[in-house]
């Protein structure tokens, strides 16, 4: 298996907004903690808004602590998504072991999902937001410019990702059930074998 800085596919990655592909598999990695980006990152929000969501998921909770002041549009999206119950009972549809936990998309079909701002909505690619480990969560999207509702969470340092989809938050609590999520047996389509889905979620004013 190729490393994933050696990945090629990954200027079309998580085009499931579109249509399912099958994903190459990084090389495994042996890194247990939550890698915060390289650079100094202001947390909380820029306008008031909540700086954390919890998911209940069938297999345990975690939370996503928010980059409001980096990428404000993406986070009010989530957030607003999250209060309204968007996500409850969404599966996560696509799971890659040492790479991604893909969700977000109430079809469960990876071809759906919508925005608060009832189109696709354009992405806040920031120079100091990295794929740097495990427990970053990113917008998924279909090309430059797609985003909606499904995101995915990392399981390993992936920096291919990089500068193709938006960081809008990590995982600050909860990590062992990211990692947990990302060990379900799945079938040749990167699909859980045994439905995994988002319960609810919660929003910290």
């Amino acid at each position: 298996m190729k490393k994933c800085s050696q990945m090629k596919l990954f200027y079309c990655f998580l085009d499931a907004l579109i249509k399912p592909r099958q994903l190459r598999r990084p090389d495994p990695t042996t890194s247990d903690e939550i890698q915060k980006p390289a650079s100094p990152v202001m947390w909380g929000s820029a306008d008031g808004g909540p700086p954390e969501v919890t998911l209940e998921t069938t297999m345990g909770s975690f939370t996503v602590e928010m980059y409001y002041k980096h990428t404000p549009k993406t986070c009010r999206n989530f957030v607003e998504l999250s209060r309204r119950g968007y996500y409850d009972d969404v599966k996560f549809h696509r799971i890659i072991k040492d790479f991604m936990v893909q969700g977000g998309d109430p079809t469960g079909t990876g071809r759906g999902g919508e925005s608060i701002y009832g189109t696709k909505f354009e992405d806040e690619i920031r120079s100091e937001l990295k794929h740097t480990g495990a427990g970053i969560i990113s917008m998924a999207n279909a090309g430059p410019n797609t985003n909606g509702s499904q995101f995915f969470i990392t399981l390993a340092p992936c920096q291919s990702l990089d500068g193709k989809h938006t960081i809008f938050g990590r995982v600050c609590s909860g990590m062992e059930i990211i990692k947990r999520l990302g060990s379900v047996q799945t079938n040749n389509n990167d699909r859980p074998i045994h439905e995994v889905k988002i319960l609810r979620t919660m929003v910290k004013d």
